[in-house]
Order: C-alpha cells, then structure tokens, then sequence
C-alpha cells in the first residue's frame, strides 16, 4: 500500500472514530441535565480518550502493514541460559505470594491498631467482605433459583472463580481459606507468565518493573482477596502468552476460561484479532494457506464460548439467558452506558459528598477519578511504547469496564488489565520518573488500603 494510500486510510479512520465519540458526546448532553463541574468531567474524559485513540491509530495501522516491523527493541534480555530463567521465575512467583501474605498480615495488624481485638484466624473473615461473600457462597451452594433476593442476585457473578475455589475446597474443608489460596496462587502464577509475555516485546527491566506496578498500584490488594480478580489476571495472561508463542488453540481456550470467570474476558477477542491479522499481512501466503488463517480466527470466537457458558447457566437456573442483565438492573441499578457518563455522575458525586459523606468521598468516588483520569494520561504516554494489539485490548475494555451506569470499582476494575500496569511502566523507564510515581503509587495504595479495611465504601 502507497504511503499516500495509508494516510488517507489513517486520516479517515481518525476522524470516523473521532465523529462518533463527538455524536455520541452530544446525544449524551442533550439527553441528560448535568452540573457544569460534571459536564466539564465528562468533556475531558472524552478528550483524553480521543487522544489515546488518535495516537493509537498509527501504530495500529503500522502493526497491520504488510512485512511490519514493531517498533520496541529489546535493550537487555533475560538471560539466556535456562536454569537462570528459571530461577528469575521461581523468584517472581515466591516473591508476589509473600506480597499477599504481608496484605493479609498488614490488615491484621491494622485492624488491630483500630480496636479490633481478634486473633489472627479470626481476622481472616475480614477477608469475606465485599464480593468475597457471594463468590464463596456460590462456591458452596451454587446459584439459587428461589429463597432471599440477595442470594438470588448472585447470579450477576460468573462460576469460573467459585467453582475452582470448590475444587480446592476438597481439600482444605474451608471456603474462605481455599478462596485465599486460589488468589494467592494465581497471583503469583500470573507474575511468571506475565514475566515471560512481556519479554517477548520488552527487556527484563521492563517486565519485572511492570510486575512491581502490579503489586503497587492502588487497589492491588484485591489480588489477596478471595475474587476472581487474580485468576483472571492469569488467565488473561496465558491466553497472550500462548497465543503469541504459536499455540493458539490453547490461548484461545484459556480465553474462553477467562471469559467464564469475568464478563470483561470477552474483550480478549480484540487483542487476538489484532495478532491475527498482523500475522496475515506479515505472512507469505505461499507459505501458509488463507484456510490456516480462517480456521484461526473461528478458534479464537472460542472466547465468547465462555461467556455463553455463563448464559446457558443463567437460563437452566432461571429460566433466561440473560437474567443477569435484569438483576444487575434491579440490584445495582448496572446498565452499560458512556465512559463520560460515568466520569460526569463520578464528580458530581464527589462535590456532593464533601461535605456530608467523608467516607463514600475518599473510598468510593476520589479513588474512582483518579483510576480513571491516571489510566487515560498515562495510556496517552504509552500507546507508542505499546504493542497495538494490547492498546486496542485496553481501548475496548475501558469502554465497557468504565461505562457502567453506576461504577463503584474503577481501580479495582483497571489493574487486573495488563497495558495499565505496562503503561505506567514504560513510561517510567528513566529512575526520575520511575521513583516520583513509585513514590506516589505506594502512598495511594497505602490510603486506599486503610479506607478498605476501615471499609468506607471500597468496593
């Protein structure tokens, strides 16, 4: 394709994607009465996105240019020597399950310090709050068809984490401590096999660094808890990794395995669509036929296999598909709408809670913003340090994640996504930069923490 060609393609593009942000931008503001702090809330969200999207298009194009070349070079590798690799392995692995534990110790002792007087067993049913209890409850009786509405609604939470965490439990008689365990080995699992997907793109520094985002941004403790936001890390991981290192089949499945256990695993399609089609332009076709490409591509559909799974649970249980749509309505007033929707009703909140909700304010709505803004700013910084496929994954799951009508999760949502942690990573590469957000990611943590365990609406 002539270079004048790709420009024009590159233009039209931009300013398709650029016209129905704006269209749907101005529906949104001649459907709703907003305050002028949350409309200029949303208006920015929108021109932060816009930005991350303009920047993105170029390399996305470059990505798919027929004998492309990715712009990341390798500055050192991991050695090469195979017991060395193993070792940085087994370092990483070891090293993030004791990062879990000192969660688990650190709440101890904190709630300690504010009056708890319990032993340390005993402190461990902290750990149940939040979607904690419905996940383990569902690994215990499964979902319910009749009884209490609170029972029923947790048909909104996927089977994939409590049905491994009832496996486990056949062997330790407890759901709590099997929840624990299964986050805290996935955690880790999900460090190594990050550790070997980055390095595939990027040098050591760059892969252990981002590992260290992972334990340092705020709300990665939720990685300790007995959720699905640890399992699905490594299950999204693993569908890359595979995919990417020509085993395509199982990364599919193990995205069909992520798309069980969260909703968002369907956003997984994009970043193996992007790797399909850049290794169909990069191809001879004589050395490889269509037919492999096409029977590709139907394997990787197996990720909606997983999320159908989770539908025919939902009909056999209450006698609908998609019931889940109608009790996250119901119950969480959850609908999916406009990421600048949220970044509007997020502030207005806020201001409105100043002064009469301290709580909500500091745990809910401020650590909401700023996942939200920081994830947009850094990705803005990032997107051509980052491999296309990745910033589309990133693209199309912040639309969904941060689009919820009534989103009480931000941080928690974001640092289960693999180009978050990447982003602030690669934009950090140089110690003056790398320190200062260090710095700051370790006192947020440390706040969101506290607020977390003093359970002020983090969520």
């Amino acid at each position: 394709m002539k270079r004048s060609t790709q420009d024009k393609l590159e233009l039209l593009i931009s300013l398709g994607g650029l016209a129905v942000l704006i269209g749907a931008f101005l529906v949104w503001c001649s459907s709703k009465v907003v305050s002028i702090p949350g409309f200029c809330s949303a208006l920015l969200s929108a021109v932060l996105f816009a930005i991350v999207c303009l920047r993105f298009v170029p390399e996305w194009m470059f990505f798919w240019r027929r004998r492309s070349v990715l712009r990341i070079t390798k500055v050192e590798q991991v050695p090469t020597h195979k017991m060395a690799y193993k070792n940085i392995e087994l370092k990483i692995f070891f090293s993030l399950i004791l990062v879990n534990l000192s969660v688990i110790v650190a709440a101890f002792l904190l709630r300690r310090i504010i009056g708890y007087q319990e032993t340390f067993v005993d402190s461990l049913e902290f750990w149940t709050c939040t979607d904690s209890y419905h996940y383990l409850a569902i690994a215990r009786d499964w979902y319910l068809s009749e009884g209490d509405v609170d029972r029923l609604v947790q048909l909104v939470f996927l089977p994939g984490y409590p049905i491994v965490v009832r496996l486990v439990n056949c062997i330790l008689y407890n759901y709590l401590y099997s929840g624990l365990l299964v986050s805290l080995l996935s955690f880790a699992g999900a460090g190594c096999v990050i550790y070997r997907l980055l390095l595939l793109d990027f040098d050591h520094q760059t892969a252990i660094r981002t590992i260290k985002y992972f334990c340092l941004l705020p709300g990665a403790f939720f990685f300790t808890a007995p959720m699905s936001e640890s399992l699905f890390l490594l299950l999204c991981a693993s569908c890359l990794y595979f995919a990417r290192t020509k085993r395509w089949l199982l990364g599919c499945l193990f995205g069909t395995l992520a798309a069980f256990t969260r909703s968002l695993g369907l956003t997984l399609f994009v970043p193996l669509f992007f790797e399909l089609v850049a290794e169909f332009k990069n191809t001879p076709k004589e050395k490889i036929p269509i037919r492999h490409f096409i029977e590709k591509f139907l394997e990787s559909l197996l990720v909606f296999l997983g999320f159908g799974a989770y539908c025919l649970i939902n009909y056999f249980v209450a006698g609908n598909p998609f019931k889940f749509l109608e009790y996250q309505k119901m119950h969480w007033n959850q609908q999916l709408g406009w990421f600048f929707n949220t970044a509007c009703y997020q502030l207005e909140e806020a201001i409105n809670s100043y002064s009469s909700n301290s709580t909500n304010l500091l745990g809910l709505w401020l650590p909401n913003l700023i996942a939200i803004f920081s994830s947009l700013i850094i990705m803005i910084f990032a997107v051509r340090l980052m491999r296309p496929s990745y910033t589309a994954w990133y693209i199309s799951y912040f639309l969904i994640a941060i689009g919820a009508t009534w989103l009480l999760s931000a941080p928690r949502y974001l640092i289960t996504l693999i180009p978050v942690p990447l982003a602030v990573s690669l934009v950090s590469k140089k110690a003056t930069i790398n320190i200062p957000i260090s710095i700051i990611s370790g006192i947020l943590y440390t706040l969101y923490f506290y607020a977390f365990v003093m359970r002020w609406q983090v969520w």
